[in-house]
């Protein structure tokens, strides 16, 4: 078992932790919202004796998604900010879904967001003797008994919104004998199903999990951690509660989903007479082009319709991690959206600014040329190469330069040439002249195409002038375009992302049919033969880099090999002038 939690909250350890919060640049910027209102007025009302202990409560059923990381951030954010403490505990009461894959991976995306746990990793598997005694404590009380209903006529019983539900007909078992068919459920008497433990509260009630709820459910499953030792578990509503308790919880937060469970909540701990905390609901995260529910996930997964969890497509925290995504721009987007009381769904371009935003401090820029068009300058000697200075960040000039070679023979984005050119457009066309980055200016004086009438070369003078510090390198021309030499370049793979869904809301379908029918086939394009300035053969798995003007990109995380890097377009940049012609069609 995990060692016992501490009963007053210590900043110890907690020193990274508060200061990241207090130096992400919003969260100095906007007012308290609701959760922090009510933990600022616990701590001058010494509600708590001055503690602040919140927990992060996944159950290992699944990988984590952006929905998770906004509460990762809250409870442990609000531990940080009030020098306080959070626990990591895993709701692991149903074997039959539950994976130690899942643990691992919850615990790597906690570490990665930047927060921890300390010695406080807690299972509700830990506290199931003591759940146990005490839902024998609620059948010595007559609060609790065993019932013989079957889950469809439990469901029948309990009634509806509008009509109230109907007593099991084994609601008044004597003590004696509740205590005799639990202890049996117990020693595996029973066959899954056969039976389930109920509290007794009322049938009648208004909130529907109020009606006698089940409390134990009978499962012949190998648990993760207990193994075999248990063929009868707790559900979630008895477990959270008083595994609270046993933490010695503050704050318990959870999503608006459970709101109405909170008088259950309420009603365990009190009837049992333990320590009590306070649960707080707060709205779930939502975006848009997304679903969120671990089972939708799930399906995507196993029918292969991405690549797995850490699918650069999926909202999963690994999926983000390969795709590009830093936890400094994740953290960032959760402190952005803030959190509130009611529900509502977040554009999802509010997620990706914040990761451009990130970026643009510390991604590199480099050179690629996704879609190439060859360019031969006929004047440049073909024997000749050279290095050209480009800056590696603008907006950190400490990053300072590097060496891009340059010769005679150079590709150019086939989106950058057109041969009837539109108004507003400013880039290669015949007899049109542009600045290479970094390099000379040219000028496009033929056009060679195929017999099937493609473009396939264009021929270009250069102005030597233009790139030696003379009058003639500050003549002025409206376009500019990345470029990469073709001798020199390295041949690679890049992947461009897009939704995975086609639609804002992918649960809007028509009648009849599913959220799959939302499914983007366009998501993915793979392009196998781009050119890259030759630096990028030194990209590691994860690092980040600007290809200039058309995006953020990351070394992929699996597929990279040294000196054969694979990116990922982790988000795109604003194009202007995609908007230009897609407006002029």
């Amino acid at each position: 078992m995990s060692a016992p939690p501490r009963d007053s909250a210590s900043p110890e350890g907690h020193g990274d932790q508060a200061a990241r919060s207090q130096g992400d640049k919003s969260a100095a910027d906007r007012p308290l919202h609701f959760i922090e209102q009510i933990v600022e007025d616990d701590l001058r009302t010494n509600k708590w004796n001055g503690r602040v202990l919140t927990r992060f409560p996944p159950e290992p059923n699944g990988y984590l998604h952006i929905g998770h990381a906004k509460s990762i951030c809250l409870n442990f954010g609000l531990a940080a900010k009030y020098s306080g403490l959070c626990n990591l505990r895993f709701d692991d009461t149903n074997p039959t879904k539950e994976e130690d894959e899942y643990v691992e991976s919850i615990q790597e995306d906690v570490r990665w967001l930047g927060f921890d746990w300390e010695d406080r990793l807690f299972y509700a598997s830990d506290y199931f003797e003591q759940l146990y005694q005490w839902a024998e404590q609620l059948i010595r009380a007559g609060k609790a008994y065993v019932c013989d209903l079957t889950a469809d006529e439990t469901r029948e019983y309990r009634g509806t919104l509008t009509a109230p539900g109907r007593d099991s007909p084994y609601r008044n078992r004597r003590v004696e004998e509740n205590l005799d068919l639990f202890r049996r459920m117990r020693a595996g008497e029973f066959q899954d199903g056969e039976r389930t433990l109920r509290a007794k509260i009322d049938m009648a009630s208004p909130n529907l999990n109020m009606r006698d709820p089940v409390m134990y459910r009978i499962l012949h499953a190998t648990h993760h951690r207990t193994g075999d030792a248990w063929c009868i578990y707790p559900m979630y509503d008895f477990t959270h509660g008083q595994s609270d308790s046993l933490e010695k919880i503050t704050h318990s937060i959870c999503t608006l989903e459970f709101e109405n469970h909170r008088p259950l909540y309420d009603w365990y701990c009190d009837e049992l007479g333990i320590y009590h905390p306070q649960q707080i609901e707060f709205a779930r995260l939502n975006l848009t082009y997304t679903v969120m529910s671990k089972r939708k996930l799930l399906a995507l997964v196993k029918e292969g319709l991405v690549w797995g969890w850490d699918d650069p497509r999926l909202p999963t925290i690994c999926g983000l991690r390969r795709r590009g995504y830093t936890p400094e721009a994740i953290r960032d987007f959760c402190d952005r959206i803030g959190v509130a009381k009611f529900n509502s769904t977040i554009d999802v371009a509010v997620l990706e600014n914040a990761l451009r935003e990130d970026l643009n401090r510390r991604a590199p820029r480099a050179m690629a040329v996704l879609r190439p068009l060859k360019i031969v300058l006929t004047n440049y000697p073909a024997d000749r190469e050279e290095e050209v200075d480009a800056v590696n960040n603008p907006e950190d000039p400490a990053m300072g330069t590097r060496k891009v070679p340059f010769s005679r023979e150079l590709v150019i984005e086939q989106d950058d040439f057109r041969e009837d050119p539109p108004s507003k457009f400013f880039r290669l066309a015949p007899g049109r002249e542009v600045r290479l980055r970094s390099a000379y200016i040219i000028k496009c004086v033929d056009v060679v195409k195929n017999a099937q009438g493609d473009i396939v070369e264009l021929h270009c003078t250069y102005d030597p002038e233009s790139h030696s510090g003379t009058p003639a390198a500050n003549r002025k021309v409206k376009g500019t375009l990345h470029w990469v030499s073709a001798r020199h370049a390295l041949r690679a793979t890049v992947r461009l992302f897009d939704h995975l869904f086609r639609t804002m809301d992918p649960e809007d379908v028509p009648p009849g049919a599913d959220w799959h029918t939302n499914l983007n086939p366009n998501s993915l394009e793979v392009l196998d033969d781009c050119y890259l300035e030759p630096s990028l053969a030194a990209a590691k798995p994860g690092d980040h880099f600007q290809f200039e003007r058309l995006g953020y990109f990351t070394a992929d995380r699996v597929d990279s090999r040294p000196g054969r890097p694979v990116f990922n377009r982790s988000v795109a940049l604003r194009d202007t002038w995609a908007k230009i012609e897609k407006n002029q069609r």
